[in-house]
């Protein structure tokens, strides 16, 4: 941009992005699913045909389930960023929505305490809504040490658990650490590898969906 004059908020940006999305991943078609996430809801690198938001549509469709799905993923958030936009990035006639943060965290070494603080407090907002969940785990390898590993990985079914909500134990199963199936970059899922884990997610996704009245 010539003029770097202005100021452009978060908020803003956000909205951009989903103001960009195409017409028919915004007209409802069957129950809303929403995905809020970081860059692997955003498809960092990815078309829009090709990012787990419309993969996932496909997935479900493929189930006998008509649905929409819209993608509320920015590249980059941690489960506080995720916290921080949640009222503006769930619309109100969501039915379900896909909770898929924490890879951030991970890599940025933040705290499963406070990883663990920011997510019991979207799923206590989003419970207040009426609104279902399917919580999406990360698995932290024990590389980067086991005490970490440890805790970091009991966060997702604790709090599944707690507030009684479908868990999905890992985004990347099947994914993380295969190179056919991931960016150069080793961490983006590529196309085939977002189709993966659509395929695998949609059927906990499904029967969530089934259980809305």
């Amino acid at each position: 941009m010539a003029d770097t004059s202005h100021r452009v908020s978060r908020r803003s940006l956000i909205a951009a992005g989903l103001a960009a999305l195409p017409v028919r991943a915004l007209a409802a078609r069957g129950k809303v699913v929403t995905i809020l996430g970081d860059s692997i809801t955003a498809g960092l690198g990815l078309p829009g045909r090709d990012a787990l938001p419309n993969q996932l549509h496909l997935a479900l469709e493929r189930r006998g389930v008509p649905n929409t799905v819209r993608g509320a993923g920015v590249s980059g958030d941690t489960t506080a960023d995720g916290l921080g936009r949640l009222d503006f990035s769930i619309r109100p006639d969501s039915s379900v929505v896909v909770v898929a943060l924490g890879g951030n965290d991970l890599l940025q070494g933040i705290d499963p305490k406070a990883t663990r603080a920011n997510l019991d407090k979207i799923l206590t907002r989003l419970a207040a809504h009426h609104v279902s969940v399917v919580l999406c785990g990360i698995r932290a390898p024990r590389e980067i040490g086991a005490g970490y590993a440890r805790d970091f990985n009991a966060v997702f079914p604790d709090l599944a658990r707690a507030h009684h909500v479908a868990l999905y134990p890992d985004l990347l199963e099947g994914v993380e650490r295969n190179a056919a199936l991931n960016q150069a970059d080793g961490i983006h899922p590529n196309a085939h590898g977002v189709r993966v884990i659509a395929s695998r997610l949609a059927p906990v996704v499904a029967k969530v969906l089934r259980a809305r009245p």
